[in-house]
């Protein structure tokens, strides 16, 4: 097998790189296994200050970066910056939060005195996927290398460049060698590395069946685990929505990494009551939607990062409508070089239809009509997945009381689902378990000892 460039807009082949042989694996886990020690000894303050370096070095190879996340799966070059801005900020984050967030708790018991510290576990093995290619790795190694873990990346076989750049920033930021590797590995691999004694834990974003292998074989071995996974967000329009505000965030979270990710709304829930409008007005949006270079500023409409997933996409698309939905908009590959699929919306979806249950993880929305804001309700939960869900309606009062009946890991109230550093991400069900961000997420891999004295 071998790690492949494959430009998605041009359908160029780049480089390819082959994977390691297990010496090469070997070598690798033997270093980071021989580094672990020393790191977890070293200073939360110097931790801190190389952890700060980093997002120094992110900051200022930004234009480097982003454009290598453009040229290995197709985003927007303003959306690949932003991206790695975002992991500058989760980096800071933690090297300031991570003193307070690891410090002893101290409890009243019967002892003279007790507390709970918080240690690190040892080795972290992240498999993750390629649509955010350094915001999920990033938002993995930052908690984990401050906690006192070292980090091993296996990471998807069609961006092996940025995976490349983010084991080379770092090293340029000073961290000892073997605290964090890329392994260059075939998902094949994978389990026997997590059965490896030098490995004390596992992260994986990504599908669903590959959560799943990872989950037993972690759970097999006695291992932690986060998982996650797929999502099909709910984004409810009631009645009373501002329709101005909730189009215009309906196709940022729909359109955004040209519909790409996890947390993307994929199930636009609207209410009888106002469904011809949202539609009409939503679809309107959707046309000015224009495809093109993903370097090129006008672009707003990038490739798919492949052109399988894009047949698969299409696939989904097609058999819907046979089932039933109703193509408003788009529904066909673009005729042009590269994975490009035009900006959809298939209407009327409902049970026993393809995209009522499944995710569609590319620039395809659908639209489920609700009679009432029960039903949009029920709706949002007949669903095997629970990551995220936005409401729309101008009672924050009434977003808030049905925002705690929504079955997910976040609800939004008038605001696109995001992941933020100081806030809990992750999913239920069939989304995963665990949670990364914010004090949880660093305390995932952290091993919380009890010590009491007399």
């Amino acid at each position: 097998m071998a790690f492949t460039t494959l430009n998605p807009a041009s359908g160029e082949l780049v480089e390819e790189y082959p994977s390691w042989e297990e010496e090469e694996l070997e070598s690798a886990l033997a270093q980071t296994a021989a580094a672990t020690e020393g790191w977890q000894a070293t200073a939360m303050t110097d931790r801190g200050r190389l952890m700060h370096r980093t997002a120094e070095l992110l900051r200022s190879r930004s234009d480097q970066l982003a454009a290598i996340i453009t040229l290995e799966m197709g985003k927007l070059l303003k959306e690949a910056k932003a991206e790695v801005e975002k992991c500058a900020w989760v980096c800071d984050y933690y090297a300031d939060q991570a003193p307070a967030f690891l410090a002893d708790e101290v409890i009243e018991s019967d002892a003279g005195r007790s507390l709970v510290a918080y240690q690190p576990l040892g080795t972290v093995l992240a498999v993750m996927p390629w649509n955010f290619p350094f915001w999920q790795v990033f938002r993995f190694a930052a908690p984990t290398l401050m906690a006192g873990n070292t980090g091993l990346l296996k990471h998807a076989s069609n961006v092996p460049q940025c995976a490349l750049a983010i084991e080379a920033i770092f090293h340029d930021a000073g961290f000892p060698e073997g605290v964090f590797r890329t392994l260059m590995i075939s998902a094949a691999q994978v389990e026997g590395v997590i059965r490896d004694r030098r490995i004390h834990a596992v992260t994986l974003t990504g599908s669903e069946p590959a959560g799943r292998k990872v989950a037993a074989t972690a759970g097999e071995v006695l291992k932690p685990s986060v998982l996650e996974l797929g999502g099909s967000d709910p984004f409810i329009v009631l009645e009373d929505a501002d329709l101005d505000l909730a189009i215009g965030q309906a196709i940022t979270s729909r359109y955004l990494n040209c519909g790409q990710s996890c947390i993307a709304a994929k199930r636009f829930i609207v209410v009888d009551a106002i469904a011809d409008e949202f539609v009409a007005r939503f679809s309107g949006a959707v046309e000015g939607l224009m495809a093109g270079d993903p370097s090129d500023g006008a672009t707003s409409l990038a490739p798919m990062a492949r052109a399988d997933l894009r047949d698969e996409l299409h696939k989904q698309v097609e058999e819907s409508a046979a089932q039933g939905a109703v193509i408003v908009t788009g529904g066909y590959p673009l005729k042009r070089d590269g994975a490009y699929y035009a900006a959809t919306i298939l209407d009327k979806v409902e049970p026993g239809q393809r995209a009522y249950g499944e995710e569609l993880f590319g620039p395809v929305a659908i639209v489920i009509r609700a009679r009432d804001e029960a039903d949009a309700i029920r709706i949002a939960n007949d669903s095997d997945f629970g990551l995220g869900g936005s409401i729309w309606t101008q009672n924050n009062a009434r977003g808030e009381a049905l925002a705690r009946q929504v079955q997910s890991g976040c609800v939004f109230v008038n605001g696109m689902v995001k992941s933020d550093p100081r806030l809990p991400f992750g999913g239920i069900k069939n989304s995963g378990y665990g949670r990364e961000l914010s004090l949880m997420g660093i305390r995932e891999f952290v091993n919380a000892k009890t010590i009491w004295i007399r």
